[in-house]
């Protein structure tokens, strides 16, 4: 088939990538940098996998920053960012609509699959205001730094759509898989919807709970990972998805739970709210415990969320940032994914030893061994050595 893959980010990618091991992938962009490097066999964001198919698998692949290849596409699918305002209570799906936009003045007959996150009732407006049945929404459940992973044994396949065309999709996408039997379930659209927008608060509530519990150990003065590991002893609960951090972040869970809140304005509600109001509650805790330290600099060791990831975007270090800060603390980083000398007024120290010796206290989201010599600056609640 021939595909179009609009989105040159996490999903959009490692859609393209697992696509083009069978068909035909245009991978479409507006930035020029990335496009060049997915044609040179790089990756521009961190994904090893992602990074070993580019250099290693014979791909049929070409990622370009002309529309008109929309023209020609059997299936156009759109991973374009979208964020949701809570001051504005407006979720902008403008990149998405334009997407839409384009594919319908260039290729009336081609599906378009929408894997970006949008509120609910999303779909259905843009069928109407556009006047096509040809909009499928399709949610993904992908995580930073490993997605390919993901869409190569995925937990579940959601189709937004009850239809030969939608099961031609969902086998489509499971055979492209290593996982066959990968459960596929078809939906309406306003339901995939809502199955995207829970099943990521649901992942916010879990963080949130986990890091209450850390909470309250540390001001107790009480092992915080024994009482997690026999919480997590109960069958019901897990040993999985539950060591401490400075707060949920990223690309999904900020935007997610606070757009899915907004859904319940006429509905009666008390943990959506809660789980919102958690994560600030956190950054307060986290922040007034280094405050109690009076330190004069402050180091923040990555600004990302996760080890092997790139991503800082809404990381919750740099709401506990702004509240050090506003205290009159110094705020310096070490972040080697950027190139900056400045992030919100920081500055960004480019030489690990000098970061170290500078810093009277190093805020540290995930451990790692560059951190060992100066351990006894370190601040975190990385107890478990993972994501």
């Amino acid at each position: 088939m021939k595909i179009t893959v609009v989105g040159l980010g996490y999903v959009g990618l490692a859609n393209a990538v697992l696509l083009s091991v069978e068909n035909e992938v245009m991978a479409l962009d507006i930035n020029q940098e990335k496009v060049e490097q997915v044609n040179s066999g790089i990756s521009p964001i961190v994904d090893q996998e992602i990074s070993d198919y580019l250099k290693h698998r014979d791909l049929n692949l070409e990622a370009t920053t002309d529309k008109t290849v929309l023209q020609d596409s059997d299936i156009v699918i759109i991973a374009t960012p979208t964020n949701y305002d809570p001051h504005e209570n407006y979720f902008d799906t403008s990149s998405v609509e334009s997407v839409i936009e384009d594919v319908l003045k260039l290729n009336t007959s081609s599906t378009i699959i929408i894997k970006s996150t949008v509120p609910v009732g999303f779909t259905e407006k843009m069928k109407e205001k556009y006047e096509t049945d040809n909009i499928i929404f399709s949610p993904e459940f992908l995580r930073e730094g490993c997605a390919l992973n993901d869409l190569l044994y995925p937990s579940r396949i959601i189709i937004g759509e009850k239809s030969h065309r939608a099961e031609l999709i969902g086998t489509l996408m499971r055979e492209s898989s290593q996982k066959k039997s990968a459960p596929v379930l078809y939906t309406g659209s306003t339901e995939a919807e809502a199955i995207k927008l829970f099943s990521n608060t649901f992942l916010a509530m879990r963080v949130a709970f986990f890091n209450e519990l850390d909470s309250y150990a540390e001001v107790k003065d009480l092992d915080s990972e024994e009482i997690i590991k026999g919480v997590s002893l109960d069958p019901r609960i897990g040993d999985y998805y539950n060591n401490p951090s400075f707060g949920y972040g990223g690309y999904c869970l900020p935007k997610d739970t606070k757009q899915l809140l907004a859904n319940y304005q006429d509905v009666p509600q008390n943990i959506i709210g809660a789980i919102v109001e958690a994560n600030n509650t956190r950054k307060d805790h986290i922040a007034n415990r280094i405050i109690e330290k009076d330190p004069d600099t402050v180091g923040v060791y990555r600004l990302t969320m996760k080890t092997n990831s790139d991503n800082f975007r809404d990381s919750a270090i740099q709401g506990i940032m702004k509240r050090l800060k506003a205290k009159g603390i110094e705020v310096v980083i070490y972040e080697p994914s950027m190139d900056e000398a400045e992030f919100y007024r920081s500055r960004v120290i480019k030489e690990l030893k000098e970061f170290k010796a500078m810093a009277e206290v190093i805020l540290a989201n995930r451990l790692t061994e560059d951190l060992e010599d100066v351990k006894q600056k370190v601040y975190t609640r990385d107890l478990f050595k993972n994501n």
